[in-house]
């Protein structure tokens, strides 16, 4: 990345039909993901149901590229039905293509693309009932991305492993794994971590240091993306919907309910766990979730620290500021974002080539009126270039 141009923090790509089963230990065919034909459906078997995160896992025909914008901004025009948004069309080369992709990087004027997967964001919550299939299928899925992608290609692409702290050991050697093969970022779904019996754990459990430390020393980020963090379960007691469905029949108490709780609780958990005390130099980044959570959380912790000043080493708010990155939503205040965690805590994130994001992710400069060219450098670039470490610049 030795190049001016921005850097987008949030880029995807679709994934094939064998991400999750291409280097899979066949033991455990029975028990990842499976692809199976319902008809001229394909439909995929996770933790043995039909999994809905992604309604079509061919990814043919695909959405387009920013179509969804007003919709997820919430500022969809008087008279226009919602549903005429969605448009799609034939899947494109450079969503399965490094190549192309690379290519494509320099001509949106991008210096470099952070790629999370897109099928990959709901699988944990699919396998959290068995740990071992969980922990063999994100290995397996993270050996297809270093094949079809790369963790560091052609100076444009950065993949992003995924990683579960299901099993903190085999958590630490894959985290070893990945340092050796070259990656740069892990990304760690935003929810409690599943534990043993159909119960789960705070990632700030001290069970979890060992994976903490070691990205820690290695000096290497954890990424938030949003994802299935299994909070549609909780609003089942409300009448909710209790699985999260892409594009589908999720209830509109569901949608309020769950919001932005995930990576709310999430930061929450580390800072209130001392996962940031006892590791001082762990860097994390919120992709995706938007930035309105941030204020309400440091008002919360603030307040608890207060209350219970013997349960905080630090100030929850110094402690956010000094670990925490964020990708804000378009629509958001970013300067009152800024004030609270500094400037130099922005990423840009376009959530390319997702319908919700936008159709140029260069499309991000329009939503920095009022800040000033040094700011939006940082934003745009600089910022991105200190979570990944001075030493990738």
């Amino acid at each position: 990345m030795t190049s001016s141009k921005p850097i987008d923090a949030d880029n995807h790509y679709y994934e094939p039909l064998d991400a999750f089963t291409r280097h899979l230990d066949k033991k455990f065919a029975q028990r990842g993901v499976q692809v199976v034909q319902a008809g001229r459906r394909t439909q995929l078997l996770m933790g043995g149901q039909v999994n809905r995160f992604i309604p079509n896992p061919t990814f043919d025909p695909i959405i387009v590229p920013g179509c969804l914008d007003p919709l997820f901004r919430g500022q969809i025009p008087d008279g226009v039905d919602p549903r005429s948004l969605m448009k799609v069309e034939p899947l494109r080369p450079e969503y399965r293509d490094r190549d192309v992709r690379a290519d494509l990087v320099e001509q949106q004027e991008l210096g470099a693309v952070l790629l999370f997967p897109t099928l990959g964001c709901g699988v944990e919550e699919a396998l959290k009932g068995d740990i071992e299939a969980t922990m063999v299928s994100l290995h397996a899925f993270n050996r297809w991305l270093e094949e079809d992608w790369g963790f560091d290609y052609r100076d444009r692409l950065i993949g992003v492993p995924m990683l579960s702290l299901a099993d903190p050991a085999a958590a630490v050697a894959e985290v070893d794994r990945l340092l050796a093969r070259g990656a740069r970022m892990v990304h760690v779904r935003p929810a409690p971590v599943p534990a043993p019996y159909g119960r789960s754990r705070s990632l700030g459990d001290k069970l979890y240091d060992p994976v903490w430390a070691r990205l820690a020393e290695a000096s290497i980020p954890v990424a938030f993306h949003l994802g299935d963090s299994g909070y549609e379960a909780s609003t089942g007691a409300w009448g909710g919907t209790e699985r999260f469905q892409g594009y589908g029949q999720i209830s509109v108490l569901t949608r309020v309910l769950v919001a932005d709780r995930a990576i709310h609780d999430t930061l929450a958990s580390l800072v209130v766990d001392g996962v940031f005390t006892r590791h001082p130099t762990l860097r994390v980044a919120s992709i995706e979730n938007g930035s309105d959570w941030v204020a309400l959380l440091v008002k919360r912790l603030r307040k608890q620290a207060n209350q219970t000043p013997w349960a905080f080493a630090e100030d929850p708010l110094d402690v956010l500021r000094a670990h925490l990155w964020v990708t804000p939503y378009y629509e958001e205040d970013l300067r009152k974002l800024a004030d609270l965690i500094g400037v130099e805590r922005i990423l840009f994130g376009s959530d390319w080539p997702h319908g919700e994001g936008l159709a140029e992710p260069t499309d991000f400069y329009k939503e920095l009126d009022g800040f000033t060219d040094d700011e939006i450098r940082k934003i745009m670039r600089d910022n991105c270039v200190d979570l990944l470490g001075a030493s990738h610049s």
